[in-house]
């Protein structure tokens, strides 16, 4: 029987859940005990998050685990998505909303920061390309603009660990979300303090970092009273959701290449170090950091959004057709009719994403899909060359040749994606757990409460807990094909 349960909060840019892991210490099972939307909305200032919402829906959330679960809770941990930060004012008081990445404060602060300091000492400081979702260009907006909240500011939190100190009452920046904001060093594992400074930005605001894993405290007595059971300690898992889903995976030694696959895809390997060489830079990779001591040297791809774009549009349209629906018109229509770049700065932002992949189409001399199977399929296809592009800069920059992809999250169960993303590659795809970030968060927790050892037992117990689908190439001389014509099209 499974004596303790572990609660992972997993906040999506679309939604948010909290998730119970029963476990006997020999297996893991996971429930759904609560799930909420995550809308973000545009105002007249800007595009924002209903943080306070989340803040309420997970207090809900955790009443309902406490009515069921009771006294065999054992701790809380909390990952979401990367970047986005709050800030507060020195009585703990939150100055605004927090603003989503793409948030459109973010244009043209590329290029402002790399009069300040070049890309390239940037990157020697922080492991990071300059992204539009990157913390550093969005404090800069704000700088740049004087703002009051900014201004006022004592200290900055990035949305879980903003989320963690209103549950206990503790600040503190967990080093893996801190990692993936352009103002954290992976060499020190300190604040890149020369690249905060060559931007303005106050030296006050960037607090104490913790290790994941570290026990932040018990709940607040008022947090305890709203859901019923108190000394609940919350734990600052691998709070950016990319480092937690990385620990779900069960990696192993040399085989560490990873695809995390939902509204974004990320691939990397994990590593001991971080990587920022003349050729890292170059191609693009980023070194952000994971549980253990680790670094996850990867690249961003974008994903699903594409797929969920064209979903939300057609919905807008009148068509409200569920996933499993557009996965089949993907899998009836004619494959490699035309490609895109996922990463076109097109695609980017929300609005009208068939309009766009059509354009696309069009601009580059590309027959235009007129059809909805047509355009997922074109979509679908297209992000699995890419992924073969990540691929091929991964083998160079690390001397490997790797025998799978091992592949996390939602994403895996759109099956056409990931048997299109191992023909692509010409490997074997390892697809699972479904719930790869819960069960990283999760794993984190039982360390840190002393039921589990290491994260080698970690990955060992979920290998033992969920399925795992094996996908094999097949077809490689037209996929060898699709992907010349691919890089010839993309190459724009």
């Amino acid at each position: 029987m499974a004596k303790k349960v572990y609660l992972s909060i997993d906040l999506g840019a679309g939604s948010g859940r909290i998730i119970a892991a029963k476990t006997n210490l020999s297996h893991l099972y996971l429930e759904e005990v609560h799930r909420f939307s995550n809308p973000g909305t545009d105002l007249p200032g800007g595009s924002y998050w209903n943080i306070v919402g989340l803040y309420r829906d997970i207090l809900d959330g955790l009443r309902k685990a406490v009515h069921t679960y009771g006294d065999r809770i054992c701790s809380i941990g909390i990952d979401t998505w990367g970047c986005d930060f709050g800030l507060l004012d020195a009585g703990g008081r939150l100055l605004g909303m927090p603003h989503q990445y793409r948030d459109a404060r973010f244009e043209g602060m590329a290029e402002e920061m790399h009069q300040r300091m070049s890309e390239r000492e940037v990157y020697q400081h922080t492991g990071l390309r300059t992204n539009f979702y990157n913390s550093s260009l969005h404090l800069l907006a704000e700088k740049l603009r004087n703002s009051p909240a900014l201004l006022e500011a004592e200290r900055l939190l990035f949305i879980p660990d903003l989320l963690a100190y209103w549950l206990t009452g503790v600040m503190a920046n967990e080093r893996t979300l801190a990692s993936t904001s352009q103002l954290f060093d992976p060499h020190t594992n300190d604040w890149a303090w020369p690249v905060i400074d060559a931007l303005g930005l106050p030296r006050k605001i960037f607090g104490n970092v913790v290790e994941p894993g570290t026990v932040l405290g018990p709940i607040r007595e008022e947090v305890a009273d709203f859901i019923g059971k108190a000394n609940i300690p919350v734990i600052a898992s691998a709070s950016h959701d990319t480092a937690s889903a990385v620990a779900g995976i069960p990696l192993t030694g040399d085989d560490n290449l990873w695809l995390s696959s939902g509204t974004w895809s990320i691939m990397g390997l994990e590593t001991p170090h971080a990587i920022t060489s003349d050729a890292a830079f170059e191609a693009g990779f980023c070194n952000e950091l994971g549980h253990s001591g680790s670094v996850r040297f990867l690249k961003n791809i974008s994903g699903l959004w594409l797929i969920q774009e064209c979903k939300r549009q057609w919905a807008i349209d009148g068509e409200d057709l569920d996933y499993a629906a557009l996965a089949e018109l993907a899998i009836e229509a004619p494959a490699f009719t035309a490609f895109i770049d996922p990463d076109h700065p097109s695609f980017s932002t929300p609005g009208d994403m068939p309009e766009k992949i059509q354009e696309y189409c069009r601009a580059t001399g590309q027959a235009v899909p007129m059809v909805k199977g047509k355009i997922l399929r074109i979509a679908t296809d297209s992000i699995a060359l890419k992924y073969r592009v990540t691929y091929d800069k991964i083998k160079a920059l690390s001397g490997h040749e790797f025998a799978r992809l091992h592949v996390g999250g939602g994403g895996i169960q759109n099956a056409h994606l990931a048997q299109a993303t191992a023909d692509a590659l010409g490997i074997e795809v390892i697809a699972g757990p479904i719930e790869a970030t819960s069960c990283g968060n999760i794993a984190v927790q039982m360390i840190a409460t002393g039921d589990l050892p290491d994260m080698q037992a970690a990955r060992e117990l979920i290998k033992r807990s969920f399925e795992f689908k094996t996908y094999t190439p097949t077809d490689s001389a037209a996929w060898a094909d699709a992907y010349a014509q691919f890089l010839q099209i993309t190459a724009g």
